[in-house]
C-alpha cells in the first residue's frame, strides 16, 4: 500500500491510477495524517468458482479433540 500527499496525487494521478490497476491501494495524507484511501474497483478481480475449495474445515460436533488445547480457557 502506497501513501501520497494531496499535492502528489494532483501531480502524479496517472501514475497512481496505474498502481490501482495492479490491485494496489493508495492512502492520501494531509499534514502527515491519512484522510482518504484509493482502492481498486472490486470488479477488477473476477471471482473464480471453486477457488475456496479445501479452505474451510468442518468438525464433527461429537469430536471434541480439537478443543483440547483450549481446555484451560473453557473452565
Amino acid at each position: 500500500m502506497s501513501t501520497a500527499t494531496v499535492e502528489e496525487v494532483q501531480s502524479r494521478l496517472p501514475e497512481l491510477l496505474e498502481k490501482l490497476a495492479t490491485g494496489e491501494s493508495v492512502i492520501i495524507t494531509r499534514d502527515g495524517k491519512p484522510i482518504a484511501r484509493l482502492t481498486p474497483e472490486a470488479s477488477a478481480q473476477p471471482r473464480i468458482l471453486g477457488s475456496g475449495k479445501g479452505k474451510v474445515l468442518f468438525y464433527d460436533h461429537e469430536d471434541k479433540s480439537h478443543l483440547e488445547d483450549f481446555k484451560e480457557y473453557m473452565e
